[in-house]
């Protein structure tokens, strides 16, 4: 399993989370023999990325891996919209063309297991764990990778490396790519607890005149509560989402159990080039939107496999074609994580907190109905994200 420089593969993928999981197993559909080196033991053990759309179930289907992810999963075929605590309208979101009419919520641990799970039963060599990258050398006809396993130093050779390593991504760093961007101001609080609502699985967003909450249904009657703050905080997460979800909409969750309490802050950023001869970038090492629309994850997704299918033409040797490939796969990137971010732009600016909150409610109100509310519909699902996915 092994490799000291004897032999090339293909590819190699530097990160095993979701993306580069999820790569991996194009990689092995398309036939590009590749390795994944993921420097952690095990897959993650937190909740995190929640939200699976419509094109990604679209994508996961062709891969057989969507129907387990579905049986561990919560449809949510309707959001509801209040302005604090009156309800503006509901959001079906069926009404689309999707084979799957519906967004599944699946915690990012269960996700990963999944997909390693399939990757391991295609082909148990491909994924290293315990491997940590230290670094690379692009040569003339492939990239030299160094990693530490178990204590020793290993190389592997490989036409391309893609770096599947998250926003900190050394692969990235070690390229001199840059990653510019901007902070947003905005700053959220986020928490899974046992469920106490009477939403059963569908999703609502409270546009609260003193900031967004956000609730979705989870797994194992539990429901994650996202809350917009005035800055960011580090301490006594809980106690403020507690607070702010019975100031704002009058809801309790003083005796719901808490499972997981995070905050963070947002920022838009773009690796400029995504390809660099040798060099890819899949998923946040490539892009970072706002998580507010749950749309990271999946980018990262289509981006994978539209890199799959560009690097689909290696196995005939045509190298110049590879090249032309990358190139377009650039350019259709570009354009996706700037159509993602409008979006995301578009649902930060609609849960900040306002003056105008009767307004803008009455505005939401209008959307939520024919024939508005089929577009929104589309634009919440990541639909026409990529125009060139048939």
């Amino acid at each position: 399993m092994m490799n000291n420089g004897d032999s090339t593969f293909p590819v190699v993928i530097v990160g095993g989370g979701p993306v580069g999981l999820f790569l991996g197993l194009c990689m092995e559909q398309h036939g590009i023999s590749c390795r994944i080196l993921e420097r952690r033991s095990e897959t993650s053990q937190d909740s995190r990325s929640l939200g699976i759309h419509p094109p990604s179930l679209d994508l996961l289907q062709a891969l057989g891996v969507a129907n387990a992810m579905i049986e561990d999963g919560i449809r949510i075929k309707h959001g509801h919209a209040f302005g604090n605590t009156s309800k503006l309208g509901s959001l079906n979101l069926a009404g689309h063309s999707s084979s799957f009419g519906f967004i599944l919520s699946l915690p990012q641990s269960r996700t990963e297991e999944i997909l390693q799970q399939n990757l391991n039963e295609r082909n148990s060599d491909i994924l290293i764990r315990n491997a940590e990258v230290t670094d690379f050398l692009e040569e003339q006809d492939a990239v030299r990778i160094s990693y530490k396993l178990g204590g020793e130093l290993k190389q592997i050779r490989a036409k391309y490396i893609i770096g599947c390593d998250g926003k900190n991504s050394l692969v990235r760093k070690s390229a001199q790519i840059s990653f510019k961007g901007q902070k947003y101001p905005d700053t959220y609080v986020m928490g899974d607890f046992s469920d106490n609502t009477s939403f059963g699985d569908d999703a609502a967003i409270f546009l609260c005149k003193e900031g967004l909450i956000e609730s979705f249904p989870l797994p194992k009657n539990r429901r994650r509560w996202v809350v917009k703050t005035d800055t960011y905080h580090s301490t006594n997460l809980k106690q403020i989402i507690e607070q702010q979800t019975s100031d704002r909409i009058n809801h309790s969750l003083l005796e719901a159990d808490n499972f997981m309490v995070s905050s963070f802050g947002v920022e838009k950023r773009i690796a400029r080039p995504m390809v660099s001869n040798r060099t890819i970038l899949c998923g946040d090492a490539a892009h970072v939107v706002s998580p507010i629309g749950g749309q990271g994850m999946n980018l990262g997704w289509l981006g994978a496999w539209d890199l799959a299918q560009s690097l689909s033409h290696m196995n005939s040797g045509s190298g110049k074609r590879t090249q032309q490939s990358l190139a377009a796969f650039e350019k259709r990137r570009n354009k996706a994580v700037q159509n993602s971010i409008r979006r995301s732009e578009l649902n930060m600016r609609l849960g900040r907190k306002t003056g105008h909150s009767l307004l803008r409610n009455s505005l939401v109100s209008l959307m939520l109905r024919p024939p508005l509310s089929y577009l929104m519909s589309r634009l919440f699902s990541m639909h026409g994200i990529e125009r060139w996915i048939t």
